[in-house]
């Protein structure tokens, strides 16, 4: 995957999820580490969007967190994008030409996760 069309805050995040990944010592960057990613690299954009759909940020961040605990643990590893979070990453690519956008941006990766369909997307859906 091509991340040089990815604005600078999206690449933030995912590189922030790759750092999650790894402080949990898991394998795979899964959408729950990137929403984590993402909740922390841009609260305005994202933050603002998610209490525009009346999601409660405190108890989201604790749903990802145990979420994100009960993924498998490994040792000496190398990082890489589970299937659900590549899907969702080329979801948010495709935003590109719906909305004539030139970069991937937050906002479409928030998309690509919602349309994934994975436990993330549900527990946000549950949330708002």
């Amino acid at each position: 995957m091509n991340f040089n069309n990815f604005t600078i805050k999206a690449q933030e995040a995912i590189q922030k999820s790759s750092e999650i990944t790894s402080g949990f010592q898991q394998q795979a960057i899964e959408n729950a580490h990137i929403l984590k990613a993402l909740l922390s690299v841009d609260e305005n954009v994202v933050g603002y969007l998610l209490k525009k759909l009346n999601v409660n940020i405190g108890r989201l961040n604790d749903a990802l967190d145990e979420q994100i605990n009960s993924y498998p643990k490994v040792s000496g590893s190398e990082v890489y994008l589970s299937n659900t979070a590549n899907s969702a990453l080329q979801k948010a690519q495709s935003y590109l030409k719906d909305f004539k956008d030139d970069f991937v941006s937050v906002e479409h990766i928030l998309l690509g996760i919602l349309a994934a369909g994975d436990k993330t997307a549900a527990l946000l859906k549950d949330q708002g």
